[in-house]
């Protein structure tokens, strides 16, 4: 349901409390003191059978007995009585309910899931069970078991955990740091992490996102819903049990290293989260939000009065990979970064040495550290940094960052920081992440934002043959493919793999190592079984052989100790191999895992039979680009092994990158492949080779987790939306839009007159900046698409003809189009098809409502509008806008736009709207 009655949960004007209690200390009595201490201005409603009032209010027996509909129920029952209340509340219109009492089970018929269907089944959102309540300063609402109410702020805390939530709303307490809101989720039933970031993600009044959960129970929707929140502000996610079992044992090398904490670290990465490890560094991040937005730069001057505590701060600012800034100067002393003003320094001394690291543009952003002494009063030396920060801000656009360090126990220094809005810390080292906190955020909003390099044009993977593959060995019950069938999906795939011949015994080993052999090579000799994963644990490769006699050896011997190691293991014969030396070439791995959660998981790191003990890795959510394979190759260190050192030359990194692209989109053309193990993949500067690879399958059920691919988290690129049109004797490709058609919608752009981008865009526009194209074409296709209109030139390029988009609302319920048509192309019925092929698609993801503004001299839009059952208005706010609407026949309008249609191919004067 997404942010659907929020408006109820986080803006109520009544709330009932059902389960109000006199006694002190109980949880109603608890929840009703802390609602009337915030001054919550609308009707508290108690709702309790044994008493006629509670704390001096009025009490009713039930829901139904109350003078009004609560839009807010908040419900500290029994267990066995949670059911009656919700489906009370459901019955009087309540809009939304926090349930406080715990423990309602997860079984069918226990409390939780019966009140869950009963509220789903009414439109009544549900927070928790199991919740600490939540609170909204800026409203005057605390309905929660928190200690201390929080302060009015514009940071929104979501946790999964009450206590969690309690301590950081504590911490906050004492500090001084405010919140927009506070959600305790507890057991979620209904309102999770996704529909939160849904809401602050949109919520005018936060200005940061602070998570803390455990576990995500949907995937695509916290995906989704992440990547949306992160670009729009920063995301902080602490997660909790990061260390906790696996749910079943891997069986290959990749499922190894996919644990899941680094599964969960790869998808916040992807998402654009900044994830924290513990509660100090949600408390720094806490403080360095709370009072600093993101900036531009990473370049760090540090200031202090001691040489020793500046260079423990730089010690910690290189070491969590930060960038120090240029030597700063300071009145009569040598310039240094750390800049040493001397134990002695006192206010004045910050002050004069301060001033010019602000104006400097050889920093970013300066750490003031001051130890207090005896000639250096804490409480002094902040007020000046603080006069000296709003000196060199006032009349400034662009004001540097401070971060404030003050050891020692000084009130007087913190409330100045406080009152002066900068950051404060005890250590250095706490500062130094706050600093890290805001570098990392933008550096991740780059790396969202940046344009990927093309994929080859000759990258075309044999599907067909790929699932023939895959459907015969399903039918022959095969959990694992053999090897055989291994090389032939991966040539599907375009992977370069060495050449393998089966034999059912050591003779035909022989026979088929022969070749080989005479032509002065060597074979390699492995074992062949189902029920075997990792060969070389049981002796089940041999290398090297140069005879047929050896041949014959080495398969009595792997027979033999097969025998005694696995009794129980299936030997269907062995696999031959040309030997490949290795050379000047890296051992790598690459692959894909399974996870529970994510799905599938490309895993790249160093190869070989120590590839667990080495845990060299990193982890990426398919669907990859260019960009994002060469991101993760770089978060591994054997990444420093590819490039160039003495007399070895570099790898071939894309061929590498591309690798791991082939094996993301393998992922999305197969579900039925569930891991995915080459190791070792051979690497050097002529390219990749796989020397051995084993792939896992299984059925799949279409449809598992709704639309889309059956087990992605992130939706990857929708190929079946591909289009050819044949519209007045042109042939014209449309197609959803990749994160690559950057240059493509420039030069289209650069290309429109004047007039065009007016009635696009409303008004003049004179640039078109990468961030603005970056929005316009890296898409989450779970909430948005948009297709592009292409002519193939004679010299092979594509032409841009025009494009439309739609992008949903958080709720998939309804969304809002723009299509922009070049002039080449008008007359041709392309705006038409854009529209047409968009409202198919909306109605394919069950979007029931498509609207859109026009320029109310737009009338070539306006009668396409028409033609395909829009109804249309003037936009009360504005008259020289329409507003266009596709509302309930949105199902229909194939019927409405039949006979429409089979005139499509008249000309159309479409013009951008």
């Amino acid at each position: 349901m997404s942010t659907y009655r929020f408006d109820k949960l986080l803006a109520p004007r009544s709330i009932a409390l059902v389960g109000a209690m006199a006694r002190e200390g109980s949880l109603g009595r608890s929840v009703l003191d802390g609602l009337r201490a915030a001054g919550f201005p609308g009707a508290i409603l108690p709702v309790q059978p044994d008493h006629a009032e509670v704390a001096g209010l009025p009490c009713v027996p039930q829901i139904a007995d109350l003078p009004t509909i609560p839009d807010l129920v908040l419900i500290a029952v029994p267990p066995p009585r949670v059911p009656e209340v919700v489906a009370q509340a459901a019955a009087a219109g309540a809009g939304a309910a926090v349930i406080l009492t715990a423990r309602l089970g997860s079984g069918p018929d226990d409390p939780g899931p019966t009140a869950h269907r009963i509220a789903r089944a009414h439109g009544l959102r549900l927070l928790g069970p199991d919740s600490a309540g939540l609170a909204v300063p800026g409203a005057q609402l605390n309905a929660s078991l928190f200690a201390h109410a929080p302060a009015a702020g514009d940071l929104a805390l979501v946790s999964q955990s009450g206590t969690v939530a309690a301590a950081i709303v504590e911490w906050g307490a004492r500090h001084g740091t405010g919140f927009s809101a506070v959600l305790s989720l507890g057991s979620v039933l209904d309102i999770g992490v996704a529909d939160c970031l849904d809401h602050f993600a949109a919520d005018y009044r936060t200005r940061a996102i602070l998570l803390c959960l455990d576990r995500v129970a949907d995937a695509r929707r916290f995906m989704s819903a992440a990547r949306a929140a992160a670009r729009a502000k920063p995301v902080v996610v602490l997660r909790a049990g990061r260390h906790g079992r696996a749910n079943r044992t891997a069986e290959t090398h990749t499922g190894a290293l996919a644990r899941p904490d680094a599964v969960y670290a790869a998808a916040f990465r992807r998402a654009g989260l900044l994830a924290v490890q513990d509660l100090d560094a949600m408390f720094s991040a806490v403080e360095t939000l709370g009072r600093q937005r993101p900036f531009p730069g990473d370049r760090l001057a540090i200031l202090s009065n001691g040489r020793g505590i500046g260079l423990l701060a730089a010690d910690r600012l290189i070491e969590r990979a930060g960038i120090m800034a240029g030597a700063a100067e300071a009145e009569g002393r040598p310039a240094g970064n750390p800049l040493d003003l001397g134990i002695d320094a006192a206010g004045p001394a910050f002050a004069a040495a301060l001033g010019p690291i602000l104006a400097d543009r050889t920093s970013d952003a300066v750490l003031a550290i001051h130890v207090p002494t005896v000639r250096s009063s804490a409480g002094e030396v902040a007020d000046a940094i603080a006069d000296t920060v709003k000196r060199a801000r006032a009349g400034q656009t662009r004001k540097k960052p401070l971060f404030a360090v003050s050891l020692g126990d000084a009130e007087a220094a913190r409330a100045a920081f406080a009152r002066a809005g900068l950051p404060h810390f005890a250590t250095d080292s706490e500062a130094i992440e706050g600093f890290l906190h805001l570098v990392r955020y933008r550096e991740a909003q780059d790396d969202l934002m940046r344009t990927p390099d093309s994929l080859p044009r000759d990258f075309s993977p044999d599907t067909a043959r790929a699932r023939t593959i895959i459907a015969h060995s399903l039918r022959q019950g095969a959990a694992w493919l053999d090897p055989i069938a291994v090389n032939g999906l991966l040539e599907a795939y375009g992977i370069p793999i060495v050449p393998i011949t089966l034999a059912p015994d050591k003779d035909a080993a022989a026979a088929a190592a022969w070749p080989i052999i005479a032509a002065g090579g060597a074979v390699a000799l492995k074992v062949v079984s189902p029920d075997i994963v990792h060969k070389s644990d049981i002796g089940g490769v041999h290398l090297d052989l140069t005879s047929e006699a050896d041949v014959r050896e080495a398969a009595r011997s792997i027979l033999a100790r097969a025998r005694r190691e696995r009794p129980d293991a299936r030997v269907t014969g062995f696999a031959v191999q040309p030997m490949v030396r290795r050379g000047q070439r890296r051992e790598l791995i690459a692959g894909l895992a399974e996870d529970p959660v994510f799905g599938p998981v490309v895993v790249f790191g160093r190869g070989g039979t120590a590839v667990e003990v080495i845990d060299d890795r990193a982890l990426g959510l398919p669907p990859l680009d260019l960009t994002l394979a060469r991101d993760l190759i770089g978060r591994t260190r054997v990444a420093r092994r590819l490039e160039a050192y003495r007399d070895v030359p570099a790898a071939d990194l894309p061929a590498i990158a591309l690798t791991l692209v082939k094996l993301a989109q393998l992922a999305a053309d197969l579900p039925q492949v569930r891991e995915l193990d080459i190791n070792p993949l051979l690497a050097d500067e002529t390219g990749v080779l796989a020397l051995d690879a084993r792939v896992r399958i299984g059925r799949w059920e279409k449809g598992r987790h709704g639309r889309g691919h059956p087990r992605f988290a992130i939706r990857p690129y929708p190929a079946e939306w591909v289009r050819t049109l044949n519209l007045k004797n042109r042939t014209i490709r449309v197609r959803p839009v990749r994160p690559e058609d950057e240059g493509l919608f420039l030069a289209f752009f650069q290309g429109l007159d004047p007039e065009d981008l007016r009635l696009r865009f409303f008004g003049p526009v004179r640039a078109f900046s990468h961030a603005f194209l970056a929005r316009l074409t890296q898409l989450d296709y779970a909430r948005a698409i948009a297709f592009v209109a292409t002519e193939v030139e004679p010299q092979g390029g594509e032409r841009m003809l025009g494009a439309v988009r739609l992008h949903a609302d958080a709720n998939h319920e309804s969304g809002e189009y723009a299509i922009a048509v070049g002039r080449d192309a008008r007359g041709t019925g392309l705006a038409f098809a854009l529209m047409r092929l968009m409202i198919d698609w909306a109605r394919s993801e069950g979007i029931g409502r498509v609207e859109g503004t026009v320029l109310a001299e737009n009338r070539p839009m306006l009668a396409v509008c028409r033609r395909l059952g829009f109804t249309q208005g003037r936009d009360p706010e504005d008259p020289g806008l329409v507003k266009v609407v596709l509302g309930s026949g949105l199902d229909q309008h194939q019927d409405a736009t039949t006979a429409a249609r089979a005139r499509a191919e008249v000309s159309l004067r479409a013009s951008l709207s």
